[in-house]
């Protein structure tokens, strides 16, 4: 059985290469892909080659295949249809950390079912969301706290939206692109531009993926407040001003990364769990269809994706479809 994958070539290169899948065992199923989603963030550093030596094993996705930086088969949000497998899983949608590719053959355990009345094409953001959700579990944010997220992309809007579920909090949002205060409106946030930031704040997240979006939160935060950095810069250096009354208000700069879930989490939460955690909560904000971006045929990747990754592009959760 064949199938199709793409894989990045080259700084900014990428092609669609033929590989032969195995028939699917008795722990296996055969998906046929319906969407895979672009996590931008990510996959433009993975695409410009700009992911450190020192984290080429860290930065490995699930069924990953080739080696940083080139050739390499990238990416983490794969939506399909059971085609072969057990009863209790045929014909029914599900989503799994997987490179982009038209059919692919996996573990049972790899796979997660979606939830009744999640759409296909929203469940691509599961991934993004997860990474909220760890943000928003290491911020220790809680009702009635004064919120600051930088940068309005797909995982600050989505943290953003969690924290502003929460009774009492008041969750502010910006971005260097005023038109993302139209999506941030659609999602019932807070918008306002680098002007015009909030002082004192309980929390403040920066997920610009710049130095200049951190140097920001910590400048908002009040004092012992806790500054989140969900950004990572690959192989960029941050500069920050920690002169200043940095110290005497005795911040706090933490960083949150999806592959661990917070300390005190471990006990009683796995990646299984928080995964099905993520679906269930795309499925009960149906807003977040406003953060998919384009639709690209999965035959014109190659070509149309690209551009999307350059740094500067205007673009949110971009997404392959496939026949």
């Amino acid at each position: 059985m064949d199938a199709q994958a793409l894989w990045i070539t080259g700084p900014g290169r990428m092609a669609l290469q033929r590989e032969t899948l195995a028939p699917p065992g008795p722990e296996e199923v055969l998906i046929r892909t319906c969407h895979s989603g672009v996590s931008r963030g990510t996959e433009s550093l993975v695409a410009r080659g700009a992911v450190p030596d020192s984290e080429h094993r860290r930065m490995r996705c699930p069924h990953q295949a080739g080696d940083f930086p080139f050739p390499v088969k990238y990416g983490y949000a794969l939506v399909g249809i059971v085609e072969a497998g057990p009863a209790d899983l045929l014909n029914r949608p599900v989503f799994a950390l997987h490179p982009h590719q038209d059919r692919v053959v996996l573990p049972i355990a790899a796979v997660r079912p979606l939830p009744d009345g999640l759409p296909l094409r929203r469940a691509v953001l599961a991934a993004n969301m997860e990474t909220a959700l760890n943000v928003v579990w290491d911020s220790s944010l809680g009702p009635g706290d004064r919120v600051l997220v930088v940068g309005a992309g797909v995982v600050g809007l989505l943290v953003a939206a969690l924290a502003a579920s929460m009774p009492g909090t008041e969750v502010t949002i910006t971005d260097l692109r005023a038109e993302r205060a139209e999506i941030a409106t659609a999602l019932g946030l807070d918008f306002v531009g680098p002007s015009e930031l909030p002082q004192d704040v309980d929390v403040a997240v920066n997920a610009s993926g710049s130095a200049a979006g951190l140097q920001r939160a910590i400048d908002a935060a009040g004092r012992e407040a806790v500054v989140v950095e969900a950004s990572w810069h690959g192989s960029a250096q941050a500069g920050l001003a920690l002169g200043g009354a940095f110290h005497a208000r005795r911040l706090t700069i933490r960083s949150s990364q999806v592959g661990a879930l917070p300390p005190l989490r471990v006990p009683r939460w796995d990646h299984r769990r928080r995964l099905a955690m993520a679906l269930t909560l795309l499925s009960r904000f149906p807003s977040l269809d406003r953060l998919i971006g384009s639709e690209i045929p999965f035959a014109e990747a190659p070509s149309r994706l690209p551009p999307l990754l350059e740094p500067g592009a205007d673009a949110l959760c971009p997404v392959l479809t496939y026949p």
